[in-house]
């Protein structure tokens, strides 16, 4: 793996086990990434993972949006939606304690390291794994699925048993990617969770959120339909809102159209990860600056309409016609 220098801004790090006439994009990256990405911020990707078999595998951002002909900031702006999917790493090259701590979210996770791998491979334990693995999913493993699951082991340092209960976990929630098994594992990494007691614990914490959601919406009496569960799952795990967050949502969603809708919360939830809202208080600060902008505008209205008025805005007059009249007939 090498480094892609940006200028002395940032410093790109993408994987790519290819031989150097050779740039290959694996289908998960079709499959999972392309379709729903804006097709310039795919052209910036795939020129990355060309420039890493450059001789000097240094690009710059005036030079991406040169060959592409984008601007800097279009760029910019796609490096940091590859980031936040979590293909690709970058650093502030000219801040050099930024530099230490490069900030890594592995979505397509780098493999370990060969000697190491064949170990854990040799290993009738990980055997073991590997074929419980294929069981709940139904099919042969491939070579990145080996690999996501050799990560959990030797990155994330879970454990074979828990492992074990991530993938029977998925499975059982109606998700065989090993897309959205690495998603979960991620999360699970993030709240420490290092035993199956702790992710079963989480479990229940979760499936107490789903009927407090139901509840919020004034839906009794049943378990969430499968759309609905998507939903939450959604709003837990791909935006990591907290419950009180999500109550949030549903009440507002209540107020707003006075009927239950998950798709109305949802619109409400991905506004607010858009914004990066993490707490109550970050919501509290974005409805003020949304009274203050409109009230703004509220007043520019009003004194665009007083301009439009102004020849209508004088005092009125009132005469005597029969004094008039009698003025007339005496001249």
């Amino acid at each position: 793996m090498r480094g892609i220098g940006v200028c002395t801004m940032k410093k790109l790090t993408l994987t790519n086990h290819a031989q150097r006439e050779t740039t290959v994009l694996e289908n998960e990256f079709i499959d999972n990434y392309m379709v729903k990405a804006n097709g310039e911020y795919v052209k910036v990707y795939l020129l990355l993972l060309r420039y890493l078999n450059a001789p000097s595998g240094t690009l710059t951002i005036s030079k991406i949006a040169d060959l592409l002909e984008h601007t800097e900031k279009d760029v910019l702006r796609a490096l940091n939606y590859w980031k936040k999917q979590g293909l690709l790493e970058y650093e502030n090259t000219s801040d050099k304690k930024a530099a230490k701590e490069t900030e890594k979210l592995p979505a397509a996770p780098p493999a370990p390291e060969v000697s190491n791998l064949q170990q854990y491979k040799s290993r009738k334990e990980f055997k073991e794994l590997l074929f419980v693995a294929e069981q709940y999913l139904g099919k042969t493993l491939t070579v990145t699925d080996v690999d996501s699951i050799s990560y959990f082991y030797e990155t994330l340092h879970m454990s074979i048993d828990l492992i074990e209960y991530l993938i029977e976990y998925c499975v059982e929630s109606g998700h065989k990617s090993m897309h959205y098994i690495r998603k979960v594992a991620l999360s699970w990494h993030e709240r420490n969770i290092t035993t199956v007691e702790e992710a079963k614990a989480g479990t229940l914490t979760y499936n107490r959120n789903c009927y407090s959601v139901l509840n919020a919406f004034g839906i009794k009496g049943r378990t969430p339909a499968a759309s609905e569960l998507t939903y939450i799952k959604k709003w837990n795990e791909e935006y990591g809102f907290s419950n009180d967050i999500i109550m949030e949502a549903c009440s507002r969603t209540i107020n707003t159209i006075h009927q239950p809708s998950f798709d109305y919360a949802d619109t409400i939830l991905r506004g607010w990860m858009e914004k990066n809202v993490r707490c109550l208080e970050d919501i509290k600060i974005l409805d003020a600056g949304f009274i203050k902008e409109r009230e703004r505008r509220k007043k520019q209205s009003s004194k665009s309409s007083a301009s439009k008025n102004k020849f209508n805005n004088f005092e009125g007059r009132s005469y005597d016609m029969s004094e008039l009249e009698r003025k007339l007939i005496q001249q």
